[in-house]
């Protein structure tokens, strides 16, 4: 068995104590507390730095489907995973692998498998992650795969402590680890399934009414949007709309639950309203505008409101939840929730791997970066716009952010063209849900596909093009709100729920 003498303090002050991990099962357990969450058909790969092994940078990616595509997706995590140290000063002495995939996962034909084939199946891409990590001078001290409720070493052949049927993992919550992560006040976040679950459309009865109030919408409003004359008419709606649904959900505080939480917001929100705000937020400067609800309690009812529309993003209507799964994501970022910010923005490249805003946002929230000079470029938006709702002290102009973001490698304002940034390499490999760069640094793209515009509307749904208006709706139209949410998932428990 390899030893190892790696030393992390879970909250960085130097004050707290350190906690080592020394053998391959404290490293698998010690992963979720790492992440802040349980990875799910993932690679993930954590820097080790100085003397003693202290984890640094880390990046997580989706595992391919394809064999023929790791080692292209090896080259590129070993490359995120240093230049997000070395954005930091400081070069990683050695790296420790993870490979995590579920039998019957969704990556690759893994349905029947036990876990130890999905181990040995995996053996060749933890090979291919040591080859790219070697080529820049860091070598893989520990490449480790859990599957089944238990995990494998690929760095120790001896079976007398590394057994070829793996060994069991330690209860959860039961470690050194688990003690000083919740001695420290800090929780490990929900599964990605359950996360991916909070945004995933339904697929249910209430489907297809809200799949019906997508077309018409799409044929009512692309006309006016797509027309000079009412393009800012259908703005002024779509935000006025959702302020309004907004402060509906606000008068309702969550539940405890996330499901009953989520169940009682899609109940709140009608078919025709949440089709209107969908097909209003596929405009550019709408949408943009809608980004500027970021702070306080106004982003707490945005990001139900976003979370409850992509669940509304409905059969071919699949894509437009880039805008509110993009929203979501840097509402969720802003507000300190830099897991479900990245899940929400893997999820919205996913839905449209070439959504501008998502390709912007997705680096800088992977690894990490502080959003406050994102956040004042929105609050110098708003102020221009609206004297009134500027806050004094904090606004600044979007020349005053723009100098900041100077400062920032590659950080993007994404909604302001005074600032101009390079994303290159780091875009996230393909549609795949599974992607996703998480804690040391933004994913690259070996490829670099053609940017599409964000105000490309109604692609998908192609309905009868009528010039009808719908009147601006002041109360809750009959017909939708809590009338079909109940029965688009099943009536379990989240901590029982499968991901779909």
């Amino acid at each position: 068995m390899t030893n190892h003498s790696d030393s992390i303090d879970p909250t960085d002050p130097i004050d707290e104590p350190a906690v080592t991990l020394r053998t391959p099962a404290e490293l698998a357990d010690a992963l979720p507390y790492l992440l802040g969450f349980r990875p799910e058909n993932s690679v993930v790969l954590i820097a080790l730095q100085g003397p003693r092994g202290r984890f640094g940078g880390r990046v997580r990616l989706g595992i391919p489907e394809r064999a023929e595509d790791w080692p292209a997706v090896a080259e590129q995590l070993a490359q995120c995973l240093m230049s997000g140290c070395e954005r930091r000063s400081v070069r990683p002495d050695g790296v420790v692998a993870f490979l995590c995939q579920e039998p019957g996962g969704s990556a690759g034909d893994t349905s029947g498998l036990s876990g130890r084939q999905v181990m040995e199946r995996l053996r060749p891409l933890a090979q291919t992650l040591r080859t790219a990590c070697g080529d820049l001078d860091i070598p893989v001290l520990e490449a480790v795969c859990v599957s089944d409720g238990r995990f494998w070493t690929y760095c120790c052949p001896d079976q007398r402590c590394c057994p070829a049927d793996g060994t069991p993992l330690p209860p959860a919550g039961t470690s050194v680890l688990a003690a000083a992560t919740a001695y420290a006040g800090r929780q490990v976040g929900p599964d990605q399934g359950k996360l991916r679950a909070r945004l995933k459309p339904w697929r249910t009865a209430a489907a297809a009414a809200q799949e019906s109030a997508l077309h018409a919408a799409a044929v009512a409003l692309v006309p006016r949007i797509l027309d000079e004359g009412g393009h800012d008419e259908v703005a002024e709606e779509t935000l006025d709309l959702a302020r309004r649904l907004m402060a509906r959900l606000a008068a309702a505080p969550p539940k405890p639950d996330l499901l009953d939480a989520d169940l009682q917001d899609d109940e709140l929100l009608a078919h025709d309203e949440a089709a209107a705000v969908i097909l209003g937020l596929q405009d550019r400067t709408t949408r943009d505008r809608a980004a500027e609800w970021m702070e306080g309690q106004e982003a707490r009812s945005a990001l139900r409101l976003w979370r409850a529309l992509a669940r509304r993003c409905v059969g071919p209507f699949y894509e437009h939840a880039a805008a509110p799964l993009t929203l979501a994501g840097w509402v969720a970022w802003s507000l300190g929730d830099l897991i479900e910010g990245q899940e929400a923005l893997t999820m919205a490249l996913a839905a449209d791997p070439h959504y501008t805003f998502a390709l912007l946002l997705y680096p800088v929230c992977g690894a990490d970066d502080d959003p406050e000079p994102i956040r004042r470029i929105l609050r110098g938006e708003r102020a221009q716009r609206e004297p009134e709702s500027a806050v004094a002290e904090g606004a600044s102009t979007t020349d005053d952010a723009s100098q900041h973001l100077g400062a920032v490698d590659h950080l993007s304002p994404a909604v302001s063209a005074a600032a101009s940034v390079p994303t290159g390499s780091s875009r996230p490999v393909g549609p795949d849900v599974g992607f996703g760069a998480d804690a040391g640094a933004g994913a690259g793209a070996p490829t670099e596909p053609e940017a599409r515009t964000d105000t490309d509307i109604g692609s998908a749904p192609r309905g009868h093009r009528r010039r009808s208006r719908p009147s601006a709706r002041t109360t809750r139209p009959s017909g939708g709100a809590g009338t079909g949410p109940r029965n688009r998932r099943p009536a379990v428990r989240r901590d029982t729920r499968s991901d779909q």
